[in-house]
Order: C-alpha cells, then sequence, then structure tokens
C-alpha cells in the first residue's frame, strides 16, 4: 500500500484501502488490509467480517482476526433478534459501549465478555439496498464512540465488492 499524502487519518485510509482493493490478490488479502487500516485508525481487539445467508437469519464468518475464539464459517442466528431488526433489516449501524450493550446485542455475549471485549461497532455492507453483511469491531469498554461509528462507517463501502463475490461463490 502507498501511503496518502494528507495528514488527514480518514482520506489517508481511503486512500490506503482503495490502492489495496486494486492490489489484492483474493478477498481475503483485501480484508487483512482493512482490519489493518481499521486497527490504525480506531483500534480493535476483534475484528470479523460476517455474511448474511440466504435465509437472512443467520450470518456466516468470513474473516477473523482470532480465528481461535471466531473460527471461519462459524454461524449465529442474528435475524431474528433486536440486533437484526436494527442492522440486518434497518441497514442502521450499532455502536455498543458496554458490557449491557454487547449483552443486548448477541448471543453469544459470555464468550465475547470473556475475551474482554465490551465494546462493539457494527457497520452493515450494503449494495443496491440490500444489505451483503456486517463488519464487526470489538474491543474493550468504552473504546468506540460516535466519531469512531463515523470513521468505520465511511470506510464500509468499500467491502461490498469483495462480500459480493465471497457470497457468489457460497452459493
Amino acid at each position: 500500500m502507498t501511503a496518502s499524502p494528507t495528514t488527514d487519518p480518514l482520506i489517508a485510509a481511503l486512500a490506503d484501502l482503495t490502492a489495496a482493493l486494486a492490489a489484492a490478490a483474493d478477498e481475503t488479502a483485501f480484508f487483512r488490509a482493512f482490519e489493518a487500516t481499521t486497527a490504525k485508525l480506531v483500534g480493535h481487539r476483534l475484528f470479523t467480517l460476517l455474511i448474511v445467508c440466504a435465509d437472512d437469519a443467520l450470518v456466516e464468518r468470513i474473516y477473523s482476526s482470532d480465528p481461535g475464539a471466531y473460527p471461519l464459517t462459524g454461524r449465529k442466528r442474528m435475524g431474528p433478534t433486536p440486533w437484526g431488526d436494527l442492522v440486518l433489516r434497518g441497514h442502521q449501524p450499532y455502536l455498543g459501549r458496554d458490557k449491557a450493550a454487547i449483552e443486548w446485542a448477541f448471543p453469544d455475549h459470555a464468550l465475547i465478555e470473556s475475551l474482554g471485549l465490551r465494546s462493539v461497532i457494527n457497520i452493515p455492507i450494503i449494495a443496491f439496498d440490500r444489505v451483503l453483511g456486517t463488519l464487526n469491531l470489538l474491543d474493550v469498554e468504552g473504546h468506540y464512540d460516535e466519531a469512531d461509528l463515523a470513521r468505520v462507517a465511511a470506510l464500509a463501502g468499500l467491502l461490498a465488492y469483495p462480500f459480493g463475490r465471497v457470497i457468489e461463490t457460497t452459493r
């Protein structure tokens, strides 16, 4: 990746990711670059990418920064939940700042909490008014704020094409 000549971290991140998308050998290479960029921009202890399965009730992990705790192709039922109503059907991002927010959102909250993760950013990846999946960043309690959510949301659209390719090959 080539560094951007700007001092604005968001513009630099967009420039780096655009270059990474053009140069990536495959989706996984781009996902690695995306993880590194978000780590630098807002930080995270866990980074995962999920696609929505054909029945819209399940999501499937296609990338994980911690495959031991969160292996690839792991699935969880997120569609028929308040979180699913907000993110998957409502097309809205979710910012959870504490343990209560993690418990509200995720049926696997005990595993999440056991890893010391108590704040989350979830961004729906949307193309042509269809949610393809989600970008998920988790860290310690209180780590994320509205500005972090906005920064990550500004980058998320770059995942639509790679997500579409993964979905195309898995169905």
